[in-house]
């Protein structure tokens, strides 16, 4: 087995553990957590991709800087949106956040 594919089957199985998270869990920070995992999944893929593909381009690691920003940017905010939910409702369960309306 390649070195790629390996890098691409632990990052198959990455997004899977962080899409079952995202998917399964009443816990909006566990959520936060998956959609995190899912992210880094695909991190991995593109400095995979870059390392090889044995081009001299860098283009890979733009892609992972740009979005490792993106990434804290979404953190920021999620954690934000929790905290506003949880001063609201005392409760940062998913399944109690549909009482949001004005």
């Amino acid at each position: 087995m390649t070195p790629l594919t390996l890098c691409l089957l632990l990052s198959c199985g990455l997004f899977s553990v962080g899409l079952a998270a995202a998917l399964t869990r009443g816990n909006a920070i566990l959520v936060l957590l998956g959609v995190e995992l899912m992210l880094n999944a695909a991190n991995l893929n593109f400095i995979a991709f870059w390392r090889f593909s044995g081009g001299p381009a860098s283009t890979g690691v733009v892609f992972v800087l740009f979005s490792l920003a993106v990434a804290a940017a979404e953190a920021a905010v999620g954690l934000a949106l929790v905290i506003a939910v949880y001063r609201h409702q005392q409760s940062i369960r998913l399944q109690d956040a549909v009482r949001l309306k004005g």
